[in-house]
C-alpha cells in the first residue's frame, strides 16, 4: 500500500505589489537619470522626468516604510549594529538564516539607498548644469546655493553608484554562500512556505493607500514645479 502524498504548501506572500513595482521602477529611473546625464545637455528634459520619477518613488518608499505592509515597514527589518555584524559573520561562513523580509545586512543598504535617492532627487530640482539649464525649482533660490546643491547632487550619485554595486554583490553573495534567492521574490512577492510562517505572510497589498500616497506625492511635486518662479538671468563663470 503506497503512502499518502504529503500536500505541498504553496509559497507565501511577503512583498506587496507597491514594494515590488517601486523597486523596479527605481532601477529604471536611476539608470535613466544616469544615461540622460551622460548623453549631454540635449537630453536634460528627459533627465528631469527621470528625476521626478525617482524623487516621487523614493519618497513614497520611505513613507511606505512606516505605513506599509508587514515586511515593508522599517520596524520589521532594521536591526542594531551587533545583530547586523553577527549576520554578516554567519553569511561569510555560509550559515546565514533565511529571513521572511529583508535580512539585517540588506536592511541598512535599503535605508541608505532610499535616503540617498530622495536627497539626490531633491538637490537635482534646485541644481543647474553650469551651461544654460536649471532645475525646475532653481527660481526659489540664488545662484550660490544652487551651485552648492549641484555639487552635492553630483557627489551623491557617486555614493549611490557604489551602494548599488555593493547591493548587487550582496545579492550574488547570498545566492552563492547561503543559497538564498532574493531576486525571484522581488518579482513574485512570494517565498517558500518553509521560510515564512503562516502568521508572517501578508494578505493584502493595501493598494488604495499606496495609490493615495503616490498621487499625493506626485501632486505635491507638480504643484511646486508649476508654481516655481522663473529663474533669473544667470551667468556661470
Amino acid at each position: 500500500m503506497s503512502e499518502p502524498e504529503i500536500p505541498q504548501i504553496p509559497p507565501r506572500r511577503v512583498w506587496d505589489l507597491p514594494v515590488r513595482i517601486v523597486h523596479w521602477l527605481l532601477v529604471i529611473g536611476t539608470a535613466g537619470s544616469y544615461a540622460t546625464h551622460k548623453l549631454g545637455v540635449a537630453y536634460f528634459r528627459y533627465h528631469l522626468w527621470f528625476g521626478y520619477l525617482v524623487v516621487v518613488l523614493a519618497a513614497f518608499r520611505v513613507l511606505w516604510g512606516f505605513v506599509g505592509t508587514r515586511h515593508a515597514r522599517f520596524a520589521s527589518f532594521l536591526r542594531g549594529p551587533r545583530a547586523t555584524g553577527a549576520y554578516l559573520l554567519t553569511l561569510l561562513r555560509g550559515a546565514a538564516p533565511a529571513t521572511p523580509g529583508h535580512n539585517p545586512l540588506g536592511a541598512w543598504m535599503v535605508l541608505f539607498l532610499l535616503v540617498a535617492l530622495v536627497a539626490q532627487g531633491v538637490t537635482g530640482l534646485f541644481s543647474n548644469d553650469e551651461i544654460f539649464n536649471t532645475g525646475p525649482l532653481y527660481g526659489y533660490i540664488g545662484e550660490a546655493l544652487s551651485q552648492r546643491l549641484t555639487s552635492w547632487h553630483r557627489r551623491l550619485f557617486d555614493w549611490i553608484l557604489i551602494a548599488v554595486v555593493l547591493h548587487v554583490l550582496a545579492v550574488v553573495a547570498h545566492r552563492l554562500l547561503a543559497g538564498h534567492e532574493l531576486i525571484g521574490p522581488m518579482f513574485s512577492g512570494k517565498k517558500p512556505a518553509g521560510l515564512v510562517a503562516e502568521h508572517e505572510a501578508i494578505g493584502s497589498s493595501r493598494l488604495w493607500l499606496a495609490a493615495l500616497l503616490l498621487a499625493g506625492l506626485a501632486a505635491t511635486v507638480a504643484w511646486l514645479v508649476l508654481r516655481a518662479p522663473a529663474p533669473a538671468v544667470f551667468s556661470f563663470e
